[in-house]
């Protein structure tokens, strides 16, 4: 991965709509997706990957009126990801999560497994009762995906642009993902860059002194 590349790039905020991600290149990405961690391996989340115009376009006509100005970013892109996040955390979604793992010989020894799920318990205890966050906690398991997400796509030559300008309750509605236990959380976008859009001025960030404290 070319970091000095990606420390001196902007985001895209425009795609080239002739230019379609390879299928191969997908599925490696929704791999990786796939396989991004989260907090005691809650895997909170569930992804709609809109791959078609008309998925892209059910997404568009159901952003919110105030959010139209990210139309033409998702329509001209290759796809457009609807990252969601489970509205709750219930005992059928934590039995799942530990079934898989025994499944998987996620932990040989049994009396690790048994010491593990008593741990997540307690842990999801805390951030139920004591914190009650849980709902912002499993947000950002899922902010965690994205930005991990959005460094695999670079590395695939793939471009990624996060999208926080949408109506959750409308693209909910739109795509009954309510119905699931789950709520939109964030969108992203993935395809290549229009060059005649590029933005060829530097970036700008605070200087490495207001930004790092050594102890």
């Amino acid at each position: 991965m070319d970091l000095d590349k990606l420390m001196n790039k902007h985001l895209t905020r425009y795609f080239d709509a002739s230019k379609t991600i390879p299928e191969g290149t997908l599925q490696q990405l929704l791999r990786f997706l796939r396989s991004t961690p989260s907090s005691t391996n809650v895997q909170p989340n569930h992804f709609y990957v809109l791959a078609t115009p008309q998925g892209k376009e059910h997404l568009v006509a159901n952003l919110g009126e105030r959010f139209q100005d990210n139309s033409e970013k998702i329509l001209n892109a290759s796809h457009t990801v609807i990252l969601t996040t489970r509205a709750d955390l219930p005992e059928s979604h934590l039995d799942a999560v530990f079934t898989k793992e025994r499944a998987d010989g996620r932990f040989p020894d049994q009396a690790k497994h048994a010491l593990w799920e008593s741990m997540t318990r307690d842990f999801l205890n805390l951030r139920n009762y004591g914190y009650k966050d849980v709902n912002h906690w499993m947000e950002k398991q899922t902010y965690m995906a994205l930005g991990m997400t959005m460094m695999a796509a670079a590395e695939l030559g793939v471009e990624a642009m996060p999208l926080e300008g949408f109506d959750p309750t409308s693209v909910d509605k739109a795509f009954k993902i309510r119905e699931t236990g789950h709520t939109t959380t964030v969108l992203l976008a993935l395809g290549y860059p229009d060059p005649a859009k590029a933005y060829p001025t530097p970036i700008s960030r605070f200087e490495a002194d207001q930004l790092f404290t050594f102890v």
